[in-house]
C-alpha cells in the first residue's frame, strides 16, 4: 500500500469509526467523548493564538466561560425563569443563543485586544491572567445572570425543530439502539469540531496566517514587510476567543448545568498543556492535546479501584484528578526535553523517517 494512499485512507476509517461509536459504546464513553470535543475545540483556538501568533494568554477559561454561560443567558426562560427566583434570560431560540454567545466571546476579546495588541510575552499573560479572577468574581455575585455559587442549567440544543435532549417526542431509534441525548450530541460536537479545524487549517495556510507567523517569529520583520503587527495580534486573540466561546456552549450542552467553578484559572493551564502536548502552531496536535488532556481525569476516576497508587474519588490517598495534574506535568518536561514540537513533531518525523527508506 503506498504512503499517499494509507494517507487518505487511515483520516476516512477514523471518521467511519466516530460516526459508528455511538452504536455500541457506553454512557461514560460518550460523555467523555463531549468534554473532549469542548477540549479540542478551545485547544484550536489557544494554538492559534499562542502557536500560531506567539502571544502568550492565560485567559482562555474566561472566555470559555463567556461562551457558556451567554448560550445559558441567551438561551434561558426569559422573563418567567427571572420572577420563578432562578437566573433569567434572553429566551433567544438556541442556535441563535448559540451564535450570539460565540459572538459575545469575540467582542470581548476585541475589548481586550488593544492591549492585546500592546503588550507580549510575559506581560501579555499576566495581563489576561486578571480576566480569570475578574471573571470569578463576576460569576459568583452576578447572580441574576449567572446563577451564583449554584450555577444555572443549560437548554437543550435544538436547530430546525430537531432536540438534541433525550425527550419522548423527539426519541428515535437507529439500527436498533435508541438515540438519547448524549449521542445526538456526539454528531452535533463532531460536526463542531470539523468546522473549528476546516477553518483553523484554512486561516493558518492562508496570507493572515503567513502575516501571524511572521509576527510569531519577529514582530520587527513584520513591521517592515507591510504587516500590521498590533492589527494581527489583536484579530488573533478575537478569533481565538471566539473558539473558546464555541468550546464554552458545547461544554455546558455536555453537561446540562454550569458551575464558576469549572471556568477557573486550572482550566486555563490545561489549555496550555493541550498545546503544548499536541505542539505548538499545529492543529491536529491541539486536537490530540484537548483529547488527552480531557479525557485522562475521567479515565483515572473512572478505573481508579483498579489502578495502584489511585485512590478512588473522595477516598483517602492521591485523587485521580490530582494524579492527573502529576501526569501533565511529567508529559510537558518530556515534551519540552525530548520532543519540542510535541506529538505533531514526532509523527511529521516519522513520516519523514518513512519517506527515506527505499
Amino acid at each position: 500500500m503506498s504512503e499517499r494512499l494509507r494517507t487518505m485512507l487511515v483520516p476516512a476509517a477514523l471518521v467511519l469509526f466516530l460516526l459508528w461509536l455511538p452504536q455500541y459504546a457506553e454512557s461514560f464513553w460518550l460523555q467523555t467523548g463531549l468534554f473532549a470535543m469542548s477540549a479540542a475545540i478551545g485547544a484550536i483556538g489557544l494554538t492559534l493564538l499562542v502557536g500560531v501568533t506567539g502571544q502568550l494568554s492565560l485567559a482562555h477559561a474566561f472566555f470559555v466561560a463567556i461562551g457558556a454561560y451567554g448560550y445559558c443567558f441567551l438561551a434561558g426562560g426569559g422573563a418567567a425563569a427571572g420572577a420563578s427566583g432562578g437566573p433569567g434570560g434572553a429566551g433567544l431560540p438556541p442556535w441563535l443563543a448559540m451564535i450570539g454567545a460565540v459572538l459575545l466571546a469575540g467582542l470581548a476579546g476585541a475589548l481586550f485586544s488593544p492591549i492585546a495588541g500592546r503588550l507580549r510575552g510575559i506581560y501579555l499573560g499576566l495581563a489576561s491572567l486578571g480576566l480569570v479572577f475578574i471573571g470569578q468574581h463576576i460569576l459568583f455575585n452576578a447572580k441574576d445572570i449567572t446563577g451564583g455559587f449554584n450555577g444555572r442549567d443549560a437548554k437543550p440544543f435544538s436547530v430546525f425543530g430537531f432536540t438534541f435532549a433525550d425527550t419522548n417526542p423527539d426519541r428515535f431509534v437507529v439500527f436498533g439502539v435508541p438515540y438519547g441525548q448524549l449521542e445526538r450530541l456526539w454528531y452535533l460536537g463532531l460536526v463542531l469540531v470539523a468546522l473549528a479545524w476546516w477553518f483553523a487549517h484554512n486561516l493558518v495556510c492562508s496570507r493572515p496566517g503567513r502575516a501571524m507567523h511572521t509576527v510569531r517569529d519577529s514582530e520587527v520583520a513584520a513591521a517592515v514587510m507591510g504587516v500590521s503587527v498590533p492589527g494581527y495580534k489583536a484579530a488573533a486573540f478575537t478569533v481565538s476567543s471566539m473558539y473558546a466561546g464555541l468550546a464554552g456552549v458545547f461544554l455546558a450542552l455536555a453537561f446540562g448545568r454550569i458551575v464558576p467553578d469549572s471556568f477557573g484559572f486550572l482550566v486555563s493551564i490545561d489549555f496550555l498543556v493541550m498545546i503544548v502536548i499536541g505542539g505548538l502552531g499545529s492543529i491536529g496536535g491541539a486536537v490530540a492535546g484537548g483529547l488527552i488532556v480531557s479525557a485522562l481525569p475521567l479515565l483515572l476516576d473512572h478505573y481508579s479501584g483498579s489502578l495502584p497508587l489511585v485512590a478512588e474519588a473522595g477516598g483517602d490517598g492521591l485523587q485521580p484528578s490530582e494524579a492527573a495534574r502529576f501526569l501533565y506535568g511529567a508529559a510537558v518536561v518530556a515534551v519540552v526535553i525530548y520532543a519540542p514540537h510535541g506529538l505533531a513533531g514526532l509523527s511529521h518525523r516519522r513520516l519523514q523517517a518513512k519517506e527515506k527508506v527505499p
